[in-house]
């Protein structure tokens, strides 16, 4: 599913100008549809698999729906129609991350739900390396409508493999984030909304992540900006190495926070690592143009986003545990990653069209600053005491043998 949640993502634009000669503007409409529409999503789709038992074929849909859009763009490339399709591929990417995260925690368990997400993170990078690398080889050498067929095998292939995975070994109760049942028919009666929205942790780390992804979102489109005005003709080829260099870093970043969370380290200080790599990334960028040098601070991102993929989605499990609303959580994280995305890359370009790239690099070098303060003096530590998981037999679940 790597490569099926996010749809064509930037290879639609490449496709779009160069094989269709689609003009600028609606280039950007159509992408932006994706955004908006995923953003409009991330919380009905945690609502969603936090009431439903089908998280199974929930993730086969999703996935078919990824397919079906990636076909309607290849071969009907109008406006109205890759329009409704990039919407429709923004609402089924909504669903697909919580729903993975579900379905590992009603597998596993609260305790040992990190070392699963972890090992999620890590194929997950691996997958997306993967899929860029094919995806190069194919538009470079085949074309770029081979994508679409390569989306497609994805989708069909992710649909099968996750139906192989046993109803009678997920637990639903405990995939949205329950702990107890806690009434006739074993459903655990989840807090209310109004309940939720006062949890002052959750707040602090909503507006962490918005911070966190403020500082680092426009960081790496800036300096592609800054190679294909110093170098012209290098910035595909130097963003495309930019990408395969993080992934590679972020799959040994994912097995790494695992093992660190499996010793102990708790959540608290694993994020401030994340945070504290930002500012650096930003000063290293605001001094150089050289490609093989923005390569190479790029893989500082690996560092970062390898982390925030794992850390983040613990978190909010730590959050909602007994609460009954852990993909919710997961939906307003998702809403606030898109949140300080848009912030930063409207602030990052405002400040370099006025100022230059300098200083939009030093200004979301501040902001990363800003975010780490904010972490490091109001989140609290979440990781909990050690304690039982309880499976629907009565058997310790954490005992419950578990495949990789």
């Amino acid at each position: 599913m790597a490569d099926v949640r996010d749809g064509l993502g930037p290879f639609l634009s490449v496709y779009l100008k160069g094989t269709q000669h689609w003009s600028s503007g609606n280039i950007g409409l159509v992408m932006a549809a994706s955004s908006v529409a995923a953003a409009l999503c991330q919380i009905p789709a945690g609502l969603l698999v936090d009431a439903v038992r089908t998280k199974r074929l929930l993730i086969a849909i999703s996935g078919l729906l990824v397919a079906i859009g990636c076909l309607l763009i290849a071969f009907s490339p109008k406006l109205p129609t890759v329009l409704a399709a990039q919407i429709t591929l923004g609402a089924a990417a909504a669903i697909i991350p919580p729903c993975l995260a579900a379905l590992s925690l009603g597998v596993v368990g609260h305790r040992l739900l990190p070392a699963r997400i972890s090992r999620n993170e890590g194929f997950n990078h691996a997958g997306n390396f993967t899929a860029a690398v094919l995806a190069g080889g194919l538009g470079q050498y085949v074309g770029v409508i081979w994508l679409f067929y390569l989306i497609c095998g994805f989708a069909v292939a992710g649909a099968l493999v996750v139906l192989l995975i046993k109803p009678q070994e997920i637990d639903h109760e405990l995939a949205r984030g329950c702990e107890t049942a806690s009434d006739a028919e074993g459903r655990h009666k989840p807090m209310t909304f109004s309940a939720l929205w006062k949890k002052r942790d959750l707040q602090i780390f909503i507006v962490s992540v918005i911070l966190f992804h403020f500082g680092n979102a426009a960081m790496l489109p800036l300096a592609g900006q800054v190679i294909a005005k110093v170098h012209p003709g290098m910035d595909v080829i130097a963003l495309s190495a930019c990408v395969i260099a993080a992934q590679l870093v972020m799959v040994v970043v994912a097995a790494t926070v695992g093992h660190a969370m499996h010793k102990g380290v708790g959540r608290k200080k694993i994020f401030l690592v994340a945070l504290a790599v930002l500012p650096v990334r930003g000063v290293l960028f605001s001094l150089t143009s050289n490609p093989y040098a923005v390569v190479a601070i790029q893989l500082l991102d690996g560092v970062a986003a390898g982390i925030f993929g794992v850390i983040g989605v613990v978190i909010a499990s730590d959050l909602m545990r007994g609460t009954g609303r852990f993909n919710l959580a997961q939906g307003l994280m998702a809403l606030a990653v898109g949140i300080g995305a848009a912030l930063s890359n409207v602030t990052g370009g405002y400040v370099v069209e006025k100022f230059g790239f300098t200083a939009g690099f030093l200004t979301l070098a501040v902001i990363s600053a800003l975010a780490l303060i904010f972490f490091a003096a109001f989140m609290p530590e979440t990781r909990p005491q050690e304690g039982s998981d309880a499976a629907p037999d009565g058997q310790p679940r954490d005992l419950i043998p578990t495949s990789n």
